[in-house]
């Protein structure tokens, strides 16, 4: 019987394939092809690999050599383009091959049982289920008779698309310039909040999707989203345009089952259309024909631990290894998207106006909260906005992004703060719980009825969330039907998508939220957004917060006034509360001025060597005790010299301490990425050879220092 040597990969965190044995069973078995999942013993236990090469023969010693247990022949290998992507996502995020191509499969897929995969094949019609034979009734002949005469009914045409409303000329030629692109073609989609992006997206797949079906050949699309809770939304204007595709959607909030079934119809090429979050951007698609990534700016496309890699930038590398379009389209793209259409390297496809008739951009003003003194956090002139749209019968959106009630819980007389016993961070107030909340190690506590250190029964909330918000405008405007959406009204499964859908049957008349309704959402009623305390990014330590800063502004205020003009003839307004009124960040937010902020903090970065003018990778250390992970840092600095690297000093991080772990950090900087590369590849192999006690681990291009 024929045997082969194969090399597999498996999730674990060393730095190697692994080789196994594999020895026919029957004269007919062949040999697993590249990209076969199989599952072979590892250590103790049994695991699910992919095979990533094979052989003759081995350099190990053959009785060391363990046999593949099983080959899972259902389910056909992953292409050699799935492979090539992993394989540099690998590299490139410095971490073993197997870290990276295991958990991006799901669970079902990885399982030591077939179970769930045969069930999920069979739903996808890839395993026939045997029809059992019994006695058949004088009728029932009859009946299998008449059907077989029967005509089927024809199948419809997949290409027969749902109406689509006309483009303006910046749309339509954006649209053709998307789906005329030739070969790999990086394009940013600049538009305004409400100018008709996805629709854009729409008309440009659906362009590719029916000249791929001319040519007989399938055409897949992925489009990716920031965050779980615009993905409804999203899919059911896809299903709508594109009513007689396979449409599915990955993201890690689906059921395991679900999940499986989704990502093996893209496996299989079933799926012509695949909405996801970032994780989709590793699923197998071998049919990829154009990729979308909305709201490309959103820094929830960087994921922050494990594989920290960026979906944003594997989805351009994906596009460039496939020679596909990719768009990015944003409001307010990130520096490095920016900076590489001012350089030439991404087109720039422009939509300057709002798609909407007589929908214009929303007024942008500023409260001196130095002069207009807020009561309950709320300004005069805000609640006289908010109370003129009720009385229009239009819809209300005040933005926080702080969740709770408070920040924190103080007493007046001894001074007593709700420190977190595990954190350097405050336990944040949630009053309708009467619970006392770690937002970093999930601590949980009672409020307590009295100050644990002096007795004193009158503690104080300092601060607002928005559940303190909420409870003031309850009070203010007891007619008012009232909604709060964030990370704590929406933990149940399918409850955010039933708040959103409240929202647009105009059954809520204020709402108030954080980040969560910030973007991607197209509230026809609402005409009013009011910003509470955004201030506290202006002085950050991170030298990102004021891009985060503006482009949440402009997002949020993004949402007024989309459907067209107000009751009263008025665009949509917004209004920022502040003790900051004449900041340049908000000067130019009232200007709806994205050219002009970007570039003045393009000019900052070139001047201070920040990114996307210097390349950084950060080495985070963590253990019991500080001097522990300082010591390794310290060690980690001198391993290695090199003139065209920047190696820090090891400092704590800000938050050092969370869930008793004492946290520090080590940046590296360098001009060149290529030279950055191949040192952090000869610096890892000493770093993992160093005997330490603390933890450590690698993030090359960091997003939050």
């Amino acid at each position: 019987m024929e045997q082969r040597i194969l090399q597999v990969a498996l999730d674990a965190p060393l730095h190697t394939v692994f080789d196994y044995r594999w020895q026919a069973q029957a004269e007919d078995d062949t040999v697993p092809a590249v990209g076969q999942l199989v599952v072979v013993p590892f250590g103790r236990r049994e695991a699910v690999g992919v095979v990533v090469g094979q052989d003759a023969h081995t350099d190990l010693d053959p009785q060391k050599i363990k046999n593949v247990i099983a080959v899972r022949k259902e389910l056909p290998p992953m292409s050699a383009h799935w492979l090539v992507l992993c394989g540099f996502a690998a590299d490139y995020y410095q971490r073993p091959l197997g870290e990276v191509m295991l958990p991006g499969l799901p669970k079902n897929l990885r399982a030591l049982t077939t179970v769930a995969l045969d069930k999920a094949l069979k739903a996808l019609g890839q395993i026939s289920t045997p029809r059992k034979t019994r006695a058949r009734s004088k009728a029932a002949r009859l009946a299998e008779e008449n059907e077989a005469v029967s005509a089927p009914a024809p199948a419809p045409d997949p290409m027969q698309f749902g109406e689509a409303p006309a483009l303006n000329a910046a749309q339509q030629a954006a649209a053709d310039a998307i789906s005329g692109a030739e070969g790999f073609a990086p394009l940013l989609l600049y538009g305004v909040t409400g100018s008709g992006k996805t629709e854009v997206y729409l008309q440009a797949a659906a362009a590719i999707l029916r000249r791929a079906a001319e040519r007989g050949e399938r055409a897949q699309i992925l489009v990716l989203v920031p965050e779980i809770n615009l993905t409804p939304q999203l899919e059911g204007n896809i299903r709508a345009r594109f009513p007689h595709l396979n449409v599915v959607s990955l993201h890690s909030a689906l059921a395991e089952g679900e999940r499986a079934r989704n990502w093996l119809a893209a496996h299989l090429g079933q799926a012509q259309i695949i909405l996801g979050t970032r994780l989709a951007i590793l699923s197998s698609l071998p049919s990829l024909q154009l990729i979308v990534i909305d709201e490309e700016h959103d820094p929830s496309y960087k994921q922050q631990e494990g594989l920290r890699y960026s979906a944003r930038d594997l989805a351009v590398w994906r596009a460039h290894q496939l020679g596909i379009p990719v768009v990015l389209g944003s409001a307010t793209p990130s520096l490095e998207t920016w900076q590489h259409a001012q350089a030439g390297r991404y087109r720039r496809l422009e939509l300057r106006q709002r798609a909407a008739r007589q929908a214009v951009l929303p007024s942008v003003k500023v409260i001196d909260m130095e002069r207009d003194k807020p009561v309950d956090g709320l300004t005069s002139t805000l609640i006289a906005a908010v109370r003129k749209r009720l009385e229009q019968g239009e819809q209300s959106l005040l933005f926080l992004n702080r969740r709770g009630y408070a920040p924190v819980l103080a007493c007046d007389a001894c001074g007593w703060i709700s420190n977190c016993m595990r954190c350097d961070a405050f336990m944040v107030v949630h009053r309708p719980e009467r619970r006392l909340r770690c937002h970093h190690c999930s601590l949980e506590l009672h409020i307590p009825r009295a100050c644990p250190t002096c007795g004193n029964v009158d503690l104080q909330p300092l601060g607002r969330g928005t559940q303190r918000v909420e409870e003031g405008l309850q009070a203010i405007f007891p007619e008012a039907r009232v909604l709060r959406i964030d990370a704590d009204s929406t933990r149940l499964k399918g409850s955010a998508q039933s708040a959103f859908d409240s929202v647009h049957r105009g059954e809520v008349d204020i709402l108030i939220g954080t980040q969560m309704v910030a973007k991607g959402h197209d509230f026809k009623k609402l005409t009013l957004v009011g910003v509470l305390n955004p201030d506290t990014a202006l002085f950050s330590h991170d030298y990102r917060a004021s891009e985060r800063l503006f482009a949440q502004l402009m997002q949020v205020a993004g949402r007024a006034g989309r459907a067209g003009l107000s009751a009263d003839g008025s665009s949509g307004e917004v209004l920022i509360q502040t003790r900051y009124p004449h900041h340049p960040l908000y000067q130019a937010v009232m200007r709806h001025d994205y050219d002009g902020f970007a570039g003045t903090l393009l000019d900052e970065r070139r001047q201070a060597c920040f990114p996307p003018f210097m390349y950084q990778a950060l080495l985070r250390a963590e253990a019991r005790e500080l001097e522990l992970a300082m010591t390794f840092l310290k060690d980690a600095s001198t391993l290695l010299e090199d003139p065209a690297i920047i190696v820090n000093e090891p400092i704590p991080m800000t938050m050092m301490r969370v869930a008793n772990v004492e946290r520090a950090q080590l940046l590296l900087e360098c001009a060149s990425r290529p030279a950055l590369q191949a040192f952090l590849k000869q610096w890892l192999a000493l770093l993992r050879q160093v005997k330490t006690r603390a933890r450590w681990s690698l993030e090359v291009d960091p997003v939050d220092i």
